[in-house]
């Protein structure tokens, strides 16, 4: 575990230092542009370092062992942290929202030149770049925050290549698509709000995690162990818990049981070693006409 959010947070730091070049890029051509667009693209890049800073405090906190106040451990920190970055996402969509209304009805429009286009197009290549690496860090690390985050900086690249088209068509005399280019920033923006919803509501809800029917399919093949029920997971991906009740003949040594129930437990987690603990409850199985408790 140690090893693991040390490797998050180096991602976080380097993926910081990006993001903030990139932000502070854009904020001082939206301001010297005039363009609605741009400024609103260049917070929205703002909001990727400030939502670094709440996932490596997330991560710092994560990464604690259990104690006596948190025996299942810190893990649900590092969720929490991608909920933060969520908050943020809505923050920049209010944003963005108020500005875009505001040039559609004050009008005018932004001096666009050609460093412009060069900086867009420089910053846009960052962002590929930093996409492409926390994606990847993420997936290989099983880290809900990286995930997150690179659903954050992908709307970046959504919005930055809208941005750039809104700009070409403004040189082109229609000045009326730059607060529109923010309003479809806008839309991006909630897209990737949604996305990070659905992910961390699950975990913080304890929604199951891995499908019944393949926990049952790993517990029918241990012999002697009659069946299964009432199974339930939770957690994480990469950061599961399990418990479920097996049926043992009804005639079976107690001691015997209880072996039984390690056999089942081990190949589970041999199976899913994303399972970090598992309790199993060793009953008889139901008799005919009688319900499983």
């Amino acid at each position: 575990m140690t090893a693991r959010y040390v490797q998050v947070s180096q991602v976080l730091w380097r993926v910081f230092f990006l993001n903030l070049i990139v932000a502070v890029a854009k904020i001082t051509l939206g301001l010297a542009s005039g363009s609605v667009s741009v400024l609103s693209d260049g917070f929205h890049s703002l909001t990727d370092t400030a939502s670094n800073i709440v996932a490596l405090v997330g991560v710092r906190i994560a990464s604690q062992p259990p104690d006596d106040d948190h025996p299942y451990g810190h893990r649900k920190f590092e969720t929490m942290a991608s909920v933060g970055i969520l908050i943020f996402l809505i923050l920049v969509l209010f944003g963005v929202l108020s500005a875009a209304v505001a040039r559609l009805q004050s009008g005018g429009a932004p001096v666009i030149t050609a460093l412009t286009f060069v900086v867009m197009g420089a910053t846009f290549l960052v962002n590929v770049g930093v996409v492409f690496y926390e994606r990847a860090a993420g997936r290989r690390l099983a880290s809900e925050v990286l995930l997150a985050d690179a659903h954050h900086t992908t709307s970046d690249l959504l919005t930055s290549a809208t941005v750039i088209a809104a700009l070409v068509g403004v040189r082109l005399g229609y000045s009326w698509l730059d607060p529109v280019a923010a309003l479809v920033i806008a839309g991006f923006i909630g897209y990737a709000c949604w996305e990070i919803f659905k992910s961390s509501s699950g975990i913080l809800a304890d929604r199951f995690v891995i499908p019944e029917d393949a926990i049952r399919e790993i517990v029918g093949g241990v012999p002697k162990v009659l069946g299964c029920h009432h199974i339930r997971t939770r957690g994480s991906n990469d950061f599961v818990f399990l418990d479920l009740h097996v049926w043992m003949d009804r005639d079976m040594r107690l001691d015997e049981a209880h072996r039984l129930s390690h056999v089942v437990k081990d190949r589970l987690m041999a199976r899913f070693p994303q399972i970090k603990d598992a309790i199993i409850h060793i009953e008889p199985p139901p008799r005919d006409g009688e319900d499983a408790e």
